[in-house]
C-alpha cells in the first residue's frame, strides 16, 4: 500500500508544507500586470495515527492542498472556492486548512474504530497555472485521494478565468451560437485518429459513451496548440488507461470560434 501511495502522490505532484515559489523573469507572466503576479503556497496536515509497514517501517495518513496564491485576491476566491467544491455531499469548509483537517480528521476516527485497519489515507489537491495573459488564466486541479478500496480516485480538472471581468470562462462563450455539432465532429475525427479507429468502428466494446456515441465534455483548456479537452479516467475508458486528451488546433475552429475571441489567437 505504501508503494502505491508513493506513486499517486508523485503523479499529483505533492507540494512541500508552507512552500512558497516566487515568480521568476523565465516563467510566463506579464510583468506589467502585477494584479497576475502570484506564488504558490500550502498547507499540510499529518494524522498522529502511525501505521505499521513492511520491514518494521511506519507511515502516516496526509493530506495536502497547494495552490497559487495572486495579488489579485478576487482570483483566489475564484480557486478557493473550486477546490472546496471537492469536498464530499454535505460536507462544507471555509478554508484550505478546515478541508485538510477534516480529511484527517475522518482517518482518525476510522482508524480508532478499526483498530485491524492497517492502512493509510491521502489526499492531495494540487492547482497549478497552466496558461497566462492578461485576458486569460488556465488552472489544472488535480486531485488524488484514497480511504481504501482498490486504489485511489483521482480527477483532473481545468478551471478558465477572465482575470479583467473576473468571471469564469464556459466553452459557450467562445464558439459561435449552434456551432457545437460541428464542433463535436471535427473533434471526434481527430478522437478517432488518435485512437487508430476508423471513421465507422463502433465505440460500443472499449468506451463508456452514452449511446456508445462520441461527445464532448465541458472540461477543457485552451494553449498554444488550440483548444484542449480532458477526459478523466473513468469517464469514457476504464480506470487502467488513465486521463484521455484532445486537442484541436486553431486552424479547425476558424469557422467556428466567435470572432475575437480567445479561439482567434491571430485577432
Amino acid at each position: 500500500m505504501k508503494k502505491l501511495a508513493l506513486l499517486f502522490l508523485s503523479l499529483s505532484f505533492i507540494a512541500c508544507q508552507n512552500e512558497k515559489k516566487t515568480i521568476n523573469s523565465s516563467d510566463p507572466i506579464e510583468t506589467d500586470q502585477t494584479s497576475l503576479s502570484f506564488t504558490y503556497d500550502s498547507v499540510k496536515v499529518s494524522s498522529n495515527v502511525l501505521v505499521k509497514g513492511n520491514e518494521n517501517t511506519t507511515d502516516t495518513s496526509k493530506a495536502v492542498i497547494s495552490y497559487p496564491v495572486f495579488t489579485d485576491q478576487k482570483i483566489n476566491e475564484f480557486i478557493e472556492q473550486k477546490v472546496m467544491n471537492l469536498a464530499d455531499e454535505g460536507e462544507h469548509f471555509a478554508t484550505y486548512k478546515d478541508f485538510t483537517n477534516a480529511f484527517i480528521k475522518n482517518f482518525d476516527t476510522f482508524s480508532k474504530e478499526n483498530k485491524d485497519y492497517g492502512q493509510t489515507w491521502f489526499m492531495d489537491a494540487k492547482v497549478k497555472v497552466e496558461e497566462q495573459n492578461p485576458q486569460y488564466l488556465s488552472f489544472l486541479l488535480t486531485y488524488v485521494n484514497y480511504e481504501g478500496g482498490a486504489h485511489p480516485n483521482s480527477s483532473f480538472t481545468y478551471l478558465n478565468y477572465d482575470p479583467k471581468s473576473h468571471t469564469e470562462i464556459v466553452l459557450d462563450s467562445l464558439i459561435n451560437p449552434g456551432s457545437m455539432p460541428e464542433l463535436t465532429t471535427i473533434a471526434e475525427k481527430i478522437f478517432r485518429k488518435n485512437e487508430k479507429l476508423s471513421p465507422t468502428a463502433s465505440l460500443k466494446d472499449n468506451y463508456f459513451f452514452e449511446n456508445d456515441k462520441f461527445s464532448l465534455n465541458k472540461n477543457f483548456s485552451i494553449n498554444k496548440k488550440g483548444l484542449k479537452f480532458l477526459y478523466n479516467p473513468y469517464e469514457i475508458k476504464a480506470y487502467a488507461y488513465g486521463i484521455t486528451e484532445l486537442v484541436i488546433p486553431f486552424a479547425d475552429l476558424k469557422d467556428i470560434a466567435k470572432p475575437n475571441s480567445l479561439l482567434n489567437p491571430a485577432n
